[in-house]
């Protein structure tokens, strides 16, 4: 019978860093970065540099056979206490339901990490043998309210502190890709220099952008229906960019999670959901929580759709369907995300709450 229970990410790193192996582990799922960041941990305490000549295999599943890849799975150490095995893209490899009884009885001088990319059939042998016998674990693509405490967790855990709005802003520029957020992360620490306290504003530098120009702000000008600023901001931001197609991607991937956060902020508000809750659920620090409320006002849910309409055009011509030039196309998806603004209106979003900083 499986173990109900994998083990997460926190228990195998810990596990790694002590040295406490068990001869085979079997991981899987949609988000490869947790995985990657285990096969280094791994094998960085399994064994010293001068054993990993002998004892060390990276298999590809697609360039390899089950039956040559267990022949290396149960030779024995050289020279060392153990050896590692590891095999990528498990699920491509071919007859590898010959691992059911390498499951049953695996090498104990050996430890074998097999990955996953996506969920296999875990019904079907070998998954379900390894999720009998094997320490396993799955790990899920992370959901966007997931993000800003990964981020700030992350940041922490490399002796930094980041304040709450380079948190949020971090979180929104990133989306839910784990690859790049630890890249964002690595290129503002870099940014910093000596500083070990990082802020929203260290978050708009590093990014190549300005103080007054830059995504957040537009974003900023969309909810508050400043029609005019966020064209202004949107062509500056353009004209600033080495690649332009690439840099209106990236603007509609986090005007895309705004407006998709204002959306889930209107279903808990017709639930009654307390602030802080909606926060949570959301994805929002509780700094910030106010000021997308009050952007939702001008954005009921007809509004939303079609901003969500108008996203997608965006992006689809941005991709290739479609030859209109990138500032064309900002200009038109602008446009279409603050209809109908007059300056009485104009006006009255000017008396939107401070953002925290």
């Amino acid at each position: 019978m499986a173990k109900k229970t994998g083990l997460t990410y926190d228990q195998l790193d810990t596990a790694f860093r002590h040295r406490n192996f068990k001869p085979l582990y079997f991981l899987y799922g949609d988000e490869t970065f947790l995985m990657d960041e285990l096969q280094q941990v791994l094998i960085e305490h399994a064994l010293a540099a001068h054993e990993r000549d002998f004892n060390f295999d990276l298999v590809y599943g697609a360039e390899a056979e089950a039956r040559a890849v267990l022949a290396l799975c149960g030779a024995f150490p050289m020279m060392a206490e153990r050896r590692v095995v590891v095999v990528r893209n498990f699920e491509q490899l071919k007859e590898n339901r010959l691992f059911t009884a390498y499951a049953e009885q695996p090498n104990p001088s050996a430890v074998v990490l097999l990955l996953c990319t996506g969920k296999p059939n875990l019904s079907a042998h070998p998954y379900r043998a390894l999720r009998q016998h094997a320490a396993w674990g799955e790990f899920k693509a992370f959901y966007a309210r997931e993000m800003p405490g990964w981020v700030k967790r992350r940041v922490e855990a490399l002796g930094y502190e980041i304040e709450p709005q380079a948190v949020q802003m971090l979180a929104d520029y990133v989306g839910t890709s784990l690859h790049v957020a630890a890249g964002e992360i690595e290129k503002l620490m870099t940014y910093a220099g000596e500083r070990r306290a990082l802020t929203a504003d260290d978050v708009v530098r590093a990014s190549g952008q300005t103080r007054e120009f830059n995504v957040f702000e537009l974003q900023r000008a969309l909810g508050e229906g400043r029609a005019a600023d966020a064209q202004r901001i949107g062509q500056r931001l353009l004209s600033q960019a080495s690649n332009t197609r690439g840099e209106a991607l990236m603007i509609v991937s986090v005007l895309t999670g705004y407006f998709t956060k204002l959306w889930k902020l209107g279903a808990c508000r017709a639930l009654r959901i307390p602030e802080r809750e909606m926060a949570q659920q959301v994805g929002i620090s509780p700094f910030f929580i106010k000021e997308y409320l009050f952007s939702l006002r001008r954005f009921p849910p007809q509004a939303l759709e079609q901003a969500f309409a108008a996203l997608l055009a965006a992006d689809y011509e941005l991709k290739g369907g479609a030859r209109r030039d990138e500032r064309l196309v900002m200009t038109l998806l602008l446009r279409r995300l603050t209809p109908g603004t007059a300056p009485a209106e104009r006006a009255e979003a000017g008396t939107a709450p401070a953002t925290v900083s």
